[in-house]
């Protein structure tokens, strides 16, 4: 699935970086969502990007999470905690990249100019998934190996502290929700799983 994922991404991105009208219509454009009613932007922006850093940056992360969330999701399945692991693993995806839209929407209503492309948010929600199955495994950021649970902390105040920031072309929003639906999805798929996520806390 992650491989499947990473494929689609990267050739509907590819085509978008030289078709500029095809780019247009796939970004998140609230002004546009809302007012003229073109709800697919809402889940077709999280599969294009700005450009190659872009790209290659998300599905880079993606892949180093992605296989270890599908693996873990098989693992539950086996142990009867969820059924169709599959399933809930493009649910996981899907939903991250349209709960991320939402503070984006809210915010830039009304902003005609705004537009937010990119996977950002629903690789997002697949790294906090990680860091909600294994808190305390480390996650190595420029090379300094940090528990997840402590990445995933700093990680949520860094967004949100950049979110209320002007002047930035990141959508550190996205991140923020992305996280956060990733992070509390286990208990979506099965309330019990908060059990796990405390015993691997040792709590």
């Amino acid at each position: 699935m992650t491989v499947t994922i990473i494929i689609v991404t990267s050739i509907i991105s590819v085509y978008a970086f030289s078709h500029g009208d095809f780019f247009n219509k796939m970004t998140l454009n609230p002004y546009l969502f809302l007012h003229k009613k073109e709800y697919w932007r809402i889940f077709t922006h999280g599969f294009i990007h700005a450009d190659w850093v872009h790209l290659g940056v998300n599905m880079f992360v993606l892949f180093s999470f992605g296989i270890f969330t599908e693996k873990y999701l098989k693992a539950l399945a086996l142990h009867g905690y969820i059924n169709h692991p599959s399933l809930n693993y493009l649910i996981l995806y899907c939903g991250g990249i349209l709960f991320s839209a939402i503070p984006s929407i809210i915010r830039h209503q009304k902003d005609s100019w705004y537009n937010s492309v990119g996977a950002s948010g629903a690789v997002s929600a697949v790294v906090f998934i990680s860091i909600f199955f294994q808190p305390k495994n480390l996650i190595y950021f420029y090379f300094i190996p940090i528990p997840g649970i402590v990445f995933g902390i700093l990680y949520l105040i860094y967004s949100q502290y950049m979110a209320k920031k002007s002047g930035q072309h990141i959508n550190h929003e996205a991140h923020f929700a992305g996280a956060l639906f990733g992070f509390f999805y286990p208990v979506l798929m099965n309330p019990a799983l908060i059990h796990l996520f405390f015993s691997q806390m040792g709590l």
